[in-house]
């Protein structure tokens, strides 16, 4: 289960992670809804990039730049959360939607908790594949902690300031 589009769904797709036997080039890509890391991509993008539905996902260490000529092919992107306290994600799924441009599903994997899930959907997730020890029902209702939002971002890209119409003062 996921939640998606502020849903809890079935996840259909299936995240690959490599061990440490396992080297990008050669690894076989299971057939279906696969997000593949990006050294898998990269190793073996001629013969994915043909695939009707592939993913990709990043580890916070790496630079999303990578997948620029590539977003087409992909039906998700996904971005690792190693720990709670690595907030590089929130960087990197900025830079996803608001330089690249990707509009597809942004998914959040890793320790996804429901604390991060408000800010996470600011920076234009819109998938969250919640830590399993998680009550993923209760993670949903972290998407609507605050009604309001002051600053500027991607899911809303007026400051609140520029939204609200305020009385002026009379003489």
């Amino acid at each position: 289960m996921i939640i998606k589009n502020i849903t809890v769904v079935e996840d259909d797709w299936s995240v690959l992670r490599l061990t440490e036997n396992d080297s990008p080039q050669t690894v076989e890509v299971a057939t279906g809804r696969v997000i593949v890391p990006l050294s898998v991509w990269l190793a073996q993008r001629d013969s994915l990039k043909n695939r009707a539905e592939i993913g990709v996902w990043l580890h916070s260490c790496e630079d999303p730049e990578a997948l620029r000529e590539d977003l087409a092919c992909f039906a998700v992107i996904g971005v690792a959360f190693p720990k709670f306290a690595d907030g590089r994600g929130y960087s990197i799924a900025h830079y996803v939607r608001e330089r690249l441009g990707y509009k597809g599903e942004l998914r959040a994997i890793g320790d996804v908790l429901r604390d991060q899930l408000f800010y996470m959907q600011r920076m234009g997730f819109d998938a969250f594949a919640v830590r399993a020890d998680k009550d993923i029902h209760d993670a949903l209702k972290g998407l609507s902690d605050f009604s309001e939002v002051y600053q500027a971002s991607i899911d809303q890209p007026l400051p609140l300031f520029r939204r609200v119409q305020r009385g002026g003062v009379s003489k």
